[in-house]
């Protein structure tokens, strides 16, 4: 016997020790049992003053069962006992290891030999969460858990992990479970356009939406997205060749001339206007040196914009005539389906189109903000960056797909790792999310997308889950919706982060798992204490004190709130750390 139960409040058991102290190493997290004839009460210790061990209740058995969570306080009477080893798994692990529904993920830093397992199905199945400082093990631990599932027995042959991947940690680490088997394969691709051991990064632009396209191009505000939406119908006009996309062409030209020539503006400042409007937008039919036919001879149309002694453009009327010869009765453009190609200059030259179809040549607050858009995309054009957007030939979205899943033995590749570590941050951030919603939409439209889940993990999260305008802009955020909608589309989401406050507190309040290495930044570990669900003052006091490589878990897959120590990964991920003395005083090479 432990000692008898001398007080009770709220959720600590007050216990008087009967023991010898000494006698024993330590008792401070040790788990105890208070039995009574009908029930049976679990506890941890948590504090031990005077003689007196303050017990945290955590649950009890039923039926046989530990079920987390007291509703009934024990009895005064309740004899009280450490817990013995062989009930231990039955609390902090798993019942009977069953290699199909249990991993093991480390081992217990209190009880030496006790391995720490979860329920594969009770973590995966739900959105999780790794925090913790630089240096604390955050991608050692999430290396070491998938290390751990391809090393089963029986290996998750049909599991789709997609990691990005902020440094390029990841490779090192995964690169080598081809070995166990071949039907365990990982791919990368990454951003680095100088790579020739990995694949370059490529995403169709055929592929990308009016919210895609707005998120490349970083869209500041909800009425720039028209602008984008008229720019994507019109690609279906420069992408595919034929007479009628170019009378298409011909009749916005016209109608912006047009206006031009009906805006009331100073003869020579409507002359300019249409001379950089024909300047920049023109095509074999209508431009500058067009001819313009008379009877008895012809001019080319920049000569038809000559300024007579009285201020007036001579022949205004000629040229509203041969314009309005250009205008079509009516057509139809719609949004791209994704069943052609197009290019990233098919669609710089559409923004060009869609910006003076607008008429916002006539209004200068409209013009400076929907050149923007204009500017971006053609400095997107002109960059390296375009490549990520250059595939070599026509590909549908389900096949795109599947082939980011497939890897280059032309089987299944259950890891699938995004280097994004050579782009600048906004960039990055878009490109996750790009594949984000991409991967998210083709599960809510497969009809068997349950059954082929799709685990979206993100190094570096607070990069790119953030409170930030998108749900202003297109009313939702990707990351939030994944969070809230997921689940019943076989979409999970895992992120790893070293500052929680920064990131979207709704993606955060969907996580039902928890593992929480060293964390000393005082505003990460109030908010995660706010925020996380069944976080205790005592855990809280944890976070600041836990070794590398140790964290505690906590959720739905886990029974109680359990410290786990894990094993480095074998490789483990490249983030070792900067050797500062051996760079100072190496001696000169």
């Amino acid at each position: 016997m432990l000692g008898k139960i001398i007080a009770i409040e709220d959720n600590t058991v007050s216990i008087e020790l009967k023991i010898d102290l000494t006698k024993f190493q330590s008792l401070l997290n040790l788990h105890v049992v208070m039995q009574e004839p009908s029930r049976t009460i679990i506890g941890e210790i948590i504090d031990i003053k005077e003689d007196i061990a303050y017990v945290n209740l955590l649950g009890e058995f039923v039926q046989g069962k530990f079920v987390y969570g007291v509703i009934k306080k024990p009895s005064f009477a309740a004899v009280v006992q450490l817990v013995a080893k062989d009930k231990l798994p039955h609390i902090v692990s798993v019942d009977s290891y069953d290699d199909i529904k249990d991993l093991y993920i480390g081992e217990s830093p209190i009880y030496d030999g006790l391995k720490i397992g979860m329920n594969i199905n009770a973590f995966f199945s739900n959105h999780f969460s790794i925090f913790g400082n630089t240096g604390s093990g955050k991608s050692c631990g999430i290396a070491r858990i998938i290390q751990n599932l391809f090393h089963k027995k029986n290996p998750p042959y049909q599991a789709n992990l997609f990691i990005f991947d902020a440094y390029g940690e990841y490779h090192t680490a995964f690169k080598d479970l081809t070995n166990i088997s071949e039907d365990i394969n990982f791919k990368t691709y990454t951003t680095n356009l100088e790579s020739s051991n990995s694949e370059i990064l490529r995403i169709p632009l055929w592929l990308l939406g009016v919210d895609d396209i707005a998120l490349l191009l970083g869209v500041e505000k909800p009425t720039q997205l028209p602008i984008i939406e008229k720019a994507l119908k019109l690609v279906t006009v420069f992408a595919q060749e034929g007479e009628e996309n170019e009378k298409i062409k011909n009749d916005i030209i016209s109608r912006v001339l047009l206006d031009i020539l009906s805006s009331g503006k100073p003869a020579a400042q409507i002359r300019d206007q249409m001379v950089s409007i024909l300047s920049n937008y023109e095509t074999p039919k209508l431009n500058l040196g067009t001819e313009v036919y008379q009877p008895g001879y012809s001019r080319e149309l920049k000569q038809c914009m000559t300024i007579d002694s009285s201020g007036r453009l001579r022949d205004i009327e000629l040229i509203t005539d041969f314009l309005e010869a250009f205008l079509l009765t009516q057509y139809d453009l719609v949004l791209p389906d994704g069943s052609f190609s197009y290019t990233i200059d098919h669609l710089a030259q559409a923004f060009d189109f869609a910006l003076i179809s607008e008429g916002s040549l006539t209004n200068n607050s409209v013009f400076e903000e929907m050149n923007i858009l204009r500017v971006r995309v053609h400095s997107l054009a002109n960059s390296e960056f375009r490549k990520y957007f250059e595939y070599p030939k026509y590909i549908s979205k389900n096949a795109y797909i599947n082939k980011l899943m497939t890897a280059d033995n032309g089987r299944k590749a259950q890891i699938v790792n995004f280097n994004i570590n050579y782009v600048d941050d906004r960039l990055a951030k878009n490109i996750t999310k790009i594949y984000a919603k991409m991967l998210f939409d083709f599960s809510k439209d497969h009809k068997n997308g349950i059954q082929m889940p799709f685990h979206i993990i993100l190094e570096e999260a607070h990069r790119y889950v953030q409170n930030d305008m998108d749900r202003m802009i297109f009313g939702y955020n990707i990351f939030e919706r994944i969070t809230k909608e997921g689940r019943k589309y076989g979409v999970l989401l895992g992120l790893i982060s070293q500052r929680p406050s920064e990131l979207s507190d709704t993606v955060i309040s969907q996580c039902t798992n928890f593992l929480i290495f060293k964390m000393i930044h005082p505003k990460d570990v109030e908010y995660i204490k706010e925020l996380v669900p069944n976080v205790t003052p005592e855990l809280v006091k944890n976070f600041k004190l836990l070794q590398p490589g140790n964290c505690i878990a906590f959720g739905n897959a886990f029974k109680v709130p359990i410290l786990v120590k894990m094993q480095m990964p074998n490789p483990a991920p490249s983030s070792s750390s900067c050797d500062i003395s051996g760079v100072w005083f190496a001696k000169e090479k």
